[in-house]
């Protein structure tokens, strides 16, 4: 489908209730939150929630956070990385238990969406693997996994949240401090880490900080890829 046409379809939900079905802390440094929400509209691959905090004297404190579960799932699952001084995913990572209620609205987003009718090449910096992360159950799970080519990169696998999903489901581990599972010496993601992924009739899909998704676009962009097909999505703390 054209990107377009599915970003004019995106579905979108309002504000609503949810409550947390299951908390785990993969690692220091990431919480992954199970919500089932009220009302559920389902999403696409690529899209986010917006968690919103409410103090007693009603004073708020909202951020997004993109969907990793695929939307076949019964639960809407986010990763949540701890952030210093970080209102939100400090409160998210340190606070919350099963059985609390969250304030969410999602999905949001019309632009970074994969609707798994045409193959894709995703890449991803970090927890900008976490979008990806639901494009890739979403195609597994539809036994169509070879629909999404994924490509991450990190500093090191504890780095990276979903480390377990992406080393047995990725195609390019690209890791600057450390050895690689699939022995990748250290280095920051290169033109010969995507030459050979690049092809005809795939949709391009790019997430992570602001200065990965400028350089790992350019990257594409060198090879031949006009920068129009080209999904990008940049976020930061403060996202």
């Amino acid at each position: 489908m054209d990107p377009l046409t599915i970003s004019s379809i995106a579905p979108s939900g309002g504000w609503t209730r949810a409550t947390v079905r299951s908390v785990t802390r993969p690692s220091p440094r990431f919480v992954v939150l199970r919500l089932d929400v009220e009302d559920r509209v389902p999403h696409l691959p690529g899209q986010h929630y917006v968690v919103r905090l409410r103090d007693e004297d009603g004073y708020t404190a909202s951020r997004s956070y993109s969907v990793a579960s695929a939307p076949a799932d019964e639960a809407v699952e986010l990763c949540v990385e701890r952030l210093p001084d970080g209102e939100v995913s400090s409160f998210l990572a340190d606070v919350v238990e099963v059985g609390d209620e969250l304030e969410v609205r999602g999905p949001i987003g019309g632009w970074f969406v994969w609707d798994g009718t045409a193959p894709a090449l995703a890449i991803g910096g970090g927890t900008g693997v976490v979008p990806l992360v639901s494009m890739l159950r979403h195609a597994t799970g539809h036994g169509s996994r070879d629909a999404v080519c994924l490509i991450a990169a990190a500093r090191s696998l504890a780095e990276l949240p979903y480390s377990d999903v992406i080393r047995d489901g990725c195609n390019v581990l690209a890791l600057s401090r450390e050895i690689s599972p699939s022995g990748r010496a250290p280095g920051r993601l290169t033109v010969a880490d995507l030459q050979p992924h690049v092809r005809d009739g795939q949709g391009y899909y790019v997430c992570g900080s602001a200065g990965f998704a400028e350089s790992a676009s350019r990257l594409v962009v060198g090879l031949g890829v006009p920068a129009t097909d080209i999904r990008v999505e940049r976020f930061g703390p403060t996202r």
